[in-house]
């Protein structure tokens, strides 16, 4: 199997299969993602997210902020599971949400664990990373607040944003507030979509 264009095992093949008919089941009862996308889950969600890990395959500890339907967190320990290391912190403030989480973290394997936390919360229990993800959440800007307990003074942390095609917007309104490096990864599912590496982060106001 392949996912944009990148080899898959067998056995995360047959991980991210199981979520998927996991998640399929599971958001028949919560809105877990826009029921429009559901149809297109392994294309607009899956493959999407899978994008993270794939540019920065390292056995490290993730955190994801937002959780939400496990986009991209749950994918990221999906993949670490294979590595036998790593793990992802996601952050889900809503219960439901959060069970489903837990769910598909047990019965696919993967490497991570669920705090009920509010984002501004979350750092006094997880502590340091390595990386953060983030998918539909906030714009850049809203995103440095969340990261900036994980960011602010530590090179060796790296933010994952997914974004659309407003995002020369968000990186302008960003630079307003905050001094940073930046990568673009363009998406491999969305034309005009980028995930963007940030790094070094520093605030100006």
């Amino acid at each position: 199997m392949e996912l944009n264009g990148l080899r898959v095992s067998r056995e995360t093949q047959e991980r991210l299969q199981h979520f998927a008919v996991l998640f399929q089941k599971w958001a028949k009862t919560i809105n877990l993602v826009a029921p429009s996308t559901l149809e297109d889950l392994w294309h607009r969600h899956i493959a999407d997210s899978s994008q993270v890990f794939q540019i920065h395959p390292q056995p490290i500890t993730w955190v994801d902020l937002g959780s939400g339907g496990g986009f991209p967190g749950v994918i990221t320990a999906i993949f670490l599971a294979e590595l036998q290391s790593g793990w992802v912190h996601l952050v889900e403030s809503n219960h439901k949400k959060a069970a489903f989480l837990r769910t598909a973290l047990r019965e696919t394997q993967a490497r991570g664990s669920v705090h009920t936390n509010r984002i501004e919360d979350a750092y006094a229990e997880i502590g340091d990373c390595g990386a953060i993800s983030a998918r539909a959440l906030a714009d850049l800007d809203g995103l440095m607040d969340y990261s900036a307990p994980w960011m602010l003074g530590k090179q060796n942390c790296r933010g994952f944003f997914h974004k659309g095609r407003d995002y020369l917007r968000e990186i302008d309104k960003a630079r307003g507030r905050w001094e940073f490096d930046l990568l673009e990864h363009k998406s491999a599912v969305e034309q005009e979509s980028v995930i963007l590496e940030v790094s070094n982060l520093r605030r100006l106001v």
